[in-house]
């Protein structure tokens, strides 16, 4: 591969990014404050912030609280430059959001697509991003980007889902291209729980870690990785697929997912089945009420969770797991067991700790990916307009 050489042009998108990242760490923070904190000289850096107020991405502020400051602007973030749209597809329920370019999220609704096949899941999205804008008085064409959360390996090469067990109209569906061009803007794909993993880091109990794991135990199981602070996808987009790492024969014993330990709560709640279907709901009720049998399914569900960790923690070391899901969230009753038995199995056992954010954690990391990338389109945007065209 051969080096481009910088150009005047290159340099200045360098510079900008630069500036802009200061200003959205720090703001409210001055001209001179940005030129000490970027080495950049002040005449540079007030050109770069010309080109950032003309983008629309920052504004200029005052800090009140200093008392008199001479003169001096402040340079802040404008969140409502643009907004971004969040989808987490779920096997009942299709979760939206609307989210400005801090990450604040304006509004948010869930509809139930249980039942529907893909295309109409895609349709089901589009609509509820008209719904979500025309609610919060947000013109649509604001929107930016969209990233959506799927179930299954999504592959990073044509945007197809596979392994969409939960949802299988999905499987072999390109969902990217779909749902591009039933929202008529870019999308990013990505599976949902690498993106509640990036949800945790950006603003969970992820946020303080170098390495670690996000678990989901629900209607299925997948795990997310971030590995010295990066999502770590694997080669093909499949990493966290832990269901591959069980034999087929010990399946139904070894798998923690809500059908397969409510299998197992019939053998242990044989009056309460014989009253009806159980869910895990009860099954966890009961358990917190010291009912014996239940009980004895959730320590059978924390050595199944501790069947799919136990690999992870020996391997790769990470220093924390987060639980997500409908059955990892329960806490309560699954944190000290499980502890307990990762901590026979492995030497170093990480901490176990249950999602800050439940039912939120894929959304919030589809927010932080499409405001990444909204950022991107724009100063990609501007760098490529006449005048700014690189050689």
């Amino acid at each position: 591969m051969i080096a481009r050489p910088a150009t005047s042009s290159t340099l200045k998108e360098i510079n900008l990014r630069t500036v802009l990242d200061v200003i959205r760490a720090e703001a409210p923070v001055s001209r001179a404050e940005i030129a000490r904190r970027t080495g950049i000289s002040k005449p540079t850096v007030s050109a770069l912030l010309q080109d950032l107020l003309e983008m629309g991405l920052v504004s200029e502020t005052v800090r009140a609280e200093l008392g008199p400051t001479y003169g001096a602007l402040f340079f802040a973030p404008r969140p409502e430059a643009a907004y971004v749209l969040a989808l987490d597809v779920g096997a009942r329920r299709l979760r939206g959001a609307v989210a400005d370019l801090d990450g604040t999220i304006r509004i948010r609704r869930d509809v139930l697509v249980e039942g529907l096949d893909a295309p109409r899941i895609v349709q089901t999205g589009a609509e509820l991003a008209e719904e979500l804008c025309a609610e919060a008085g947000i013109p649509r064409e604001a929107l930016q980007h969209a990233a959506v959360g799927v179930p299954g390996v999504v592959d990073r090469r044509d945007g197809r889902i596979w392994q969409g067990a939960n949802i299988p109209s999905l499987d072999g569906f390109a969902v990217q291209e779909a749902f591009e061009e039933a929202l008529s803007m870019p999308a990013t794909v990505e599976n949902d729980i690498h993106l509640a993993a990036l949800g945790e880091q950006r603003r969970g109990n992820g946020t303080a870690a170098d390495s670690f794991t996000f678990l989901s135990v629900g209607t299925g199981v997948g795990a997310g990785l971030v590995l010295h602070g990066e999502l770590h996808r694997g080669f093909a987009g499949a990493a966290g697929e832990l269901d591959c790492a069980v034999e087929p024969a010990d399946f139904d014993d070894q798998d923690p997912c809500a059908a397969s330990l409510l299998r197992y709560a019939v053998t242990r709640l044989p009056e309460e089945a014989a009253r009806g279907a159980l869910t895990t709901e009860q099954v966890f009720a009961l358990a917190r009420d010291g009912h014996p049998g239940a009980c004895a399914v959730v320590d059978e569900e924390a050595r199944r969770i501790t069947g799919y960790l136990a690999p992870v923690a020996a391997v790769v070391d990470v220093e924390l797991v987060v639980l997500g899901g409908g059955i990892g969230l329960n806490g309560d009753l699954l944190l000290d067991r499980i502890r307990e038995r990762l901590a026979a199995r492995v030497p170093y056992p990480p901490r176990i700790e249950v999602s800050a954010l439940g039912d939120a954690a894929v959304l919030t990391g589809a927010v932080s990916v499409a405001t990444r990338a909204a950022l991107e389109q724009i100063l990609t945007l501007r760098f490529a307009a006449p005048g700014h065209r690189r050689p």
